[in-house]
């Protein structure tokens, strides 16, 4: 098949090639005065490899000229191959790049129409077989360009899975060292070790998850289903989470620390067992009561620290009176002369520790489900007191 640089004058070379010192820079500062960004990094070697891609580029050229060799052989193609992953390396496009060898493609045709000029007449035919030829040149620059730009972000996708992978399983494994877990969530973007939401997942979705969640997530694959982890944040709230997840049979376990993330986990998977999955997520924190009347501990202290959070900013002392109150009041079903009899106090003071009880946790005093989830608590905390 013939090559459009077959058609080329085959003087070219013995006309340019004494302009090439002039040519070179004049084609690589026409690259960097079209394309600025391109140099916004280590000016120095990005100038040093320019002119170096050029003369390259330029030599290549004009030895194909005449001929009808592949465009490029593997030494030239190697050298616009790594100029691509260079791009994918700075997170960079390909569109500099390609505006670049644009430039670069039209004060080539221009130096070497000159050259062909200064030697003898050109005709308008030579003119568009070099136009041609220069055009299909560069293209191939372009695809070596475009091919080491995706091998780079291939291999970095690659890499950043396999740290992902990392963090995730350091998660769920548990009792890891905190500047190990700290070190491989800083791999992946996050700042810090933080609040993580484990959602149980049937296999199939893994590759979704990781796709839709993946500033916020990471995903590992285990027998038989699929845990996302996100971290605390506005994805991770419940209503963004319902309606995220609608349709995929999710488990969404407890907002806990990193650090009892698989303790969330074992809940999710309780809650699995127990409740089953649907078209609508399953919200672990909708079933700490059941859990915890089936024995798990975790569930228990979840919905402690859930329903008694209200409290967290309150003196110890100030703390345990109110709890002992609420505790009273919730066993004799609001009588509040039962309760100052308990507690040998008066009924004034009753009513003094109910109202602050009610500013605290609000409508959850009249709510029958968040009453019974408070009882539970604190039935807990006072036999867990008796026994000390």
């Amino acid at each position: 098949m013939t090559t459009p640089w077959r058609r080329v004058p085959a003087d070219l070379a013995t006309a340019m090639r004494p302009r090439l010192p002039d040519a070179v820079p004049a084609i690589a500062d026409a690259v960097t005065a079209a394309n600025p960004a391109l140099a916004d990094t280590s000016k120095a070697k990005f100038d040093r490899d320019l002119r170096t891609a050029v003369q390259v580029a330029i030599e290549g050229f004009l030895d194909l000229a005449g001929t009808d060799e592949p465009a490029l052989p593997p030494r030239i193609r190697e050298v616009f191959v790594a100029l691509g992953a260079a791009e994918a390396r700075e997170n960079r496009g390909p569109e500099l790049l390609l505006g670049a060898l644009r430039t670069a493609a039209r004060v080539l045709l221009r130096t070497a129409s000159q050259s062909l000029a200064e030697s003898r007449p050109v005709t308008v035919d030579e003119i568009i077989d070099l136009s041609d030829a220069t055009s299909a040149f560069v293209d191939e620059l372009a695809a070596a360009c475009t091919d080491g730009l995706a091998r780079q972000l291939r291999e970095q996708a690659g890499e950043g899975d396999r740290r992902r992978r990392r963090a995730a399983d350091l998660l769920l494994r548990g009792g890891v060292p905190a500047d190990v877990v700290r070190e491989a969530v800083t791999a992946i973007g996050w700042p810090a070790p933080d609040r993580i939401v484990p959602v149980l997942l049937p296999p199939d979705q893994a590759r979704d998850a990781r796709f839709r969640f993946a500033a916020d997530g990471v995903v590992a694959e285990r027998a038989g289903d699929a845990v996302l982890l996100l971290r605390s944040g506005p994805r991770a709230e419940r209503s963004a989470l319902a309606e995220a997840l609608a349709g995929r049979d999710a488990v969404v376990g407890p907002v806990l620390s990193w650090t009892e993330v698989p303790e969330a986990v074992r809940l999710a998977e309780r809650a699995a067992e127990l409740i089953g999955t649907g078209p609508a997520p399953v919200f672990v924190e909708d079933h700490f009561a059941a859990l915890a009347l089936r024995g798990e501990p975790g569930a228990l202290a979840a919905l402690a620290a859930r329903r008694l959070a209200p409290l967290g900013g309150l003196r110890p002392g100030q703390r345990d009176q109110l709890l002992d109150t609420l505790a009273c009041w919730l066993r004799h079903w609001g009588s509040r002369g039962a309760v100052a009899a308990e507690l040998y106090v008066h009924p004034q003071t009753v009513s003094y520790r109910l109202n602050r009880l009610r500013d605290l946790l609000g409508p959850d005093l009249d709510d029958p489900a968040a009453r019974f989830e408070l009882l539970l608590v604190l039935s807990q905390r006072s036999y867990a007191t008796r026994a000390l």
